[in-house]
């Protein structure tokens, strides 16, 4: 009897522990699986290349993020890769991120966009800096993509930027303006400068390259044969604005820029939009798809305020009189003549 006693009691101590056991198992279950959905957003950032307006949009892009609970050694990790302007640099990394799983993609500028997107067609895509997404084939629709990608647009309205060229150059019968004829968004530009160029009675000369090494001979053959330049939002070109710059500069040729950042360098003026807020409402997008939307139900958006800069030494240096609505109205820079 004792001996049956014994038996029982060691059963019950056996039964006890496997429960106890399982009990501890599923409570580690439980912790990993908690972890497992507060784990940290693996993103990775495609920027086409280096210069001041794209480098202000990685940079809105971050504090909009932690604007919206999402910081860098918190709950997200980020990898920042430069494609150095080349397209096949831009496809590999889009590759290695597709590769690594990331949780989302940040593409800066429309080739860097368009290799995430040939990339990967499941990993959420946001996107800043580019003109327009569905001539670049990455959205259906501005309203809903229609695919995995959303983003901000820096489209301005060409048309104003026109009237200020004529406002500040009444005299101007040629604008030439310079551009990479393989960015999508320059082309796309370009054709709606001719449209509004057409309006203003003003012929307009294509300045092509393809690269930063063709800016010198390019645009030095033609700066005789136009009045005013025009710089889009072209990645190449913005990659040597101070060359443009210079040369512009040297034969009193004023340059009307689509973004601030050509005005630094020695452009007459700017109507454009603030880089770093673009890239901060980018941020904001990949938030929200980082708390659970889609990114075909987050809008692609475009900035509605406008940034108008004069550099006053290049004013000086042209003998321009500005117009006294714009003198009072603009932001005033510097630089870029020696």
């Amino acid at each position: 009897m004792v001996g049956k006693k014994k038996a029982a009691m060691l059963l019950c101590t056996v039964l006890v522990g496997g429960i106890l056991a399982g009990c501890g198992k599923s409570a580690t279950d439980s912790n990993n699986g908690g972890a497992a959905s507060s784990a940290v957003k693996n993103i990775g950032v495609i920027q086409l290349v280096q210069h001041d307006a794209l480098d202000a949009s990685n940079k809105g892009f971050v504090d909009g993020l932690k604007e919206k609970g999402y910081e860098e050694g918190k709950n997200i990790k980020i990898e920042q890769q430069n494609a150095q302007g080349e397209q096949a640099n831009a496809q590999t990394i889009a590759k290695q991120f597709t590769d690594a799983k990331k949780d989302l993609i940040f593409a800066i500028a429309t080739p860097a966009v368009q290799a995430a997107y040939n990339s990967t067609k499941d990993i959420p895509i946001i996107f800043t800096a580019v003109t327009d997404p569905v001539k670049a084939e990455v959205a259906k629709d501005w309203k809903s993509s229609g695919t995995n990608v959303t983003g901000t647009s820096d489209k301005v309205p060409v048309d104003k930027q026109i009237e200020l060229l004529k406002k500040l150059l009444p005299n101007a019968k040629t604008v030439g303006v310079i551009y990479n004829t393989s960015e999508t968004n320059s082309v796309t530009q370009v054709d709606e400068l001719k449209a509004a160029a057409d309006k203003q009675g003003l012929a307009v000369k294509e300045i092509g390259v393809t690269n930063v090494n063709e800016i010198n001979q390019n645009l030095a053959s033609a700066l005789g044969q136009i009045d005013v330049l025009y710089t889009p939002t072209d990645n190449t070109v913005a990659s040597g604005y101070a060359l443009v710059g210079k040369l512009c500069l040297d034969k009193n040729v004023p340059i009307i820029g689509a973004e601030e950042a050509v005005v630094t360098k020695g452009g007459l003026a700017s109507i454009g939009i603030d880089y770093y807020k673009l890239g901060k409402e980018a941020g904001y997008k990949a938030a929200e798809v980082l708390d659970g939307k889609k990114p075909s139900d987050v809008e692609i958006s475009t900035l509605s305020d406008m940034s108008f800069t004069i550099n006053t030494d290049v004013v000086k240096k042209l003998n321009i009189t500005l117009p006294a609505d714009i003198e009072s109205n603009c932001k005033k820079v510097t630089g870029g003549v020696e």
